[in-house]
């Protein structure tokens, strides 16, 4: 069972224990969704589907749903907002990932270089809650710095794996830009060539990394690609990613297969038979955002497009022209179909990615 060497069986869970589970996701060839939250409702359906499917999982905030989570009409204009949402959204997180059994990584998203003053702000979070409870508030982040220079995304990333070391927090970096467009960030017009990722650039990366500390994973392009698409229109090649493995092994000496913990970023459209491939090559963590997007979308289109004529008005529906239609506009009603359809979605991706009864 993926909890039988963790420390901590339930909540969200740091250090040594996101260390183990990713150890565990290798051995036993699985990978953990990694779900973009902007909301509790997307919190819940995204837990709701773990617990359902005995899995772990991770919750991540990006920088607009951090700002989403505090609100639209706050200023962001030194990312504020995103500060302000992410830290709010980590605490109810905190506060309710225990009641549903299940060990959740929390993590955040994408940080290109114009925002790491959101990733600063939410390390100095970090700091404050490690001086009071001996552990970070987040188990993760994400630096981005892959439409950079090489060496400036190296350096870059070893600085902030500086900070987060102490912390035994886990720091994510990608190496090959991730074609498409997700939260306002817009690769869709890149060469081709920058969605490869080399086998020198991921072994410079692990021996810069490693001697820092242990708690990190890499985003390495094999052409991937945000958003929807038709199949055949995106070119993956997950092979690479086993050439990756063995080209640090060879250059390390280490023993193991798989000495690198790899992410796949554009999960959305993807065929199963890629994400078997992907995983079998050291993948441990798997985005998924737009479909599950559009997945909490339908349950609640498809509500009111049904109820469409119990909603036209407080009172009165086909039932009669004094009858009080509150049930049905309920927010708790037509929010909770959404949820649903989510957490569906959520569950699909488990199965794929042979998380489901993991736990």
């Amino acid at each position: 069972m993926a909890t039988s060497n963790l420390s901590r069986k339930t909540g969200v869970i740091v250090g040594d224990d996101v260390l183990k589970l990713f150890k565990y996701a290798q051995e036993k060839q699985f990978a953990i969704p990694a779900i973009n939250v902007t909301s509790s409702s997307t919190v819940v359906a995204a837990l709701e589907a773990a617990r359902d499917k005995k899995a772990p999982i991770i919750l991540q905030m990006s920088q607009g749903g951090g700002a989403f989570f505090a609100g639209k009409g706050v200023a962001n204009d030194k990312q504020q907002a995103s500060i302000a949402g992410s830290i709010a959204g980590a605490q109810y997180i905190r506060s309710v990932a225990p009641s549903y059994d299940i060990p959740v990584v929390l993590h955040t998203d994408h940080c290109a270089k114009k925002l790491l003053p959101w990733l600063d702000g939410m390390m100095d979070a970090d700091e404050a809650y490690y001086k009071e409870h001996g552990e970070p508030l987040f188990s993760s982040h994400m630096i981005d710095l892959s439409e950079e220079d090489v060496e400036f995304n190296i350096q870059t990333t070893a600085k902030y794996l500086k900070r987060a070391a102490p912390m035994k927090q886990w720091l994510e970096m990608e190496i090959g830009i991730t074609g498409g467009e997700e939260d306002g960030v817009n690769n869709e017009d890149v060469d081709n060539n920058s969605l490869y990722t080399q086998p020198e650039d991921i072994h410079n990366i692990h021996k810069t990394l490693s001697a820092i500390s242990p708690y990190f994973s890499i985003a390495a392009g094999f052409g991937n690609v945000h958003g929807v698409y038709k199949p055949g229109n995106v070119k993956l090649h997950p092979e690479l990613l086993g050439k990756h493995q063995a080209y640090v092994k060879e250059k390390t000496g280490l023993k193991e297969d798989k000495p690198v913990f790899l992410v796949f970023h554009g999960g959305s459209g993807s065929a199963k038979s890629e994400y078997t491939e992907a995983i079998s090559h050291g993948v441990v963590k798997v985005n998924l955002d737009t479909d599950l997007q559009y997945a909490y979308l339908t349950g609640i289109r498809d509500y009111v497009l049904k109820k469409k004529d119990y909603l036209m008005s407080p009172v009165g529906n086909p039932d009669g022209e004094d009858k009080p239609n509150k049930k049905f506009f309920d927010p708790r009603v037509w929010v909770r179909e959404g949820e649903k359809t989510m957490s569906a979605r959520v569950q699909e991706g488990l199965v794929d990615f042979n998380t489901a009864n993991q736990l």
